[in-house]
């Protein structure tokens, strides 16, 4: 996908995850949160703990998962210490990382901690 067609996609699949997340008794706190570093998809919060969500969207979930690679990584991490810097605990703040996948079919298959895994 690219163009408009790529990025309208992109929203759709982020708004699915989000509402994923809201089942989940997450609250939604930033969708498509920006800093000096880059962008976060989704930011949501699962009582103290501040997650941070990048979405991946692809035909299965093998290649959404592909689509998340190390230089990404570490600008989200960026991103989300500037975001922490607006917080009570600041650093001190209790984080995950998800990768959420949305395939063709708009499933979602969510891997928390991911960044745990790479």
């Amino acid at each position: 996908m690219t163009g408009s067609t790529g990025y309208h996609a992109g929203l759709a699949a982020e708004d699915c995850v989000a509402l994923d997340y809201a089942r989940r008794n997450h609250r939604i706190a930033a969708r498509r949160w920006r800093g000096k570093s880059g962008e976060i998809d989704l930011v949501a919060r699962e009582g103290e703990t501040v997650v941070f969500i990048e979405v991946k969207k692809s035909r299965d979930f093998a290649t959404a998962a592909l689509r998340l690679g190390r230089r990404q990584m570490d600008r989200i991490c960026a991103s989300a210490t500037e975001f922490l810097a607006g917080e009570p605990k600041g650093q001190l703040t209790d984080v995950r990382f998800d990768l959420a996948m949305v395939n063709a079919m708009g499933a979602i298959q969510v891997i928390e901690n991911a960044f745990m895994e790479a």
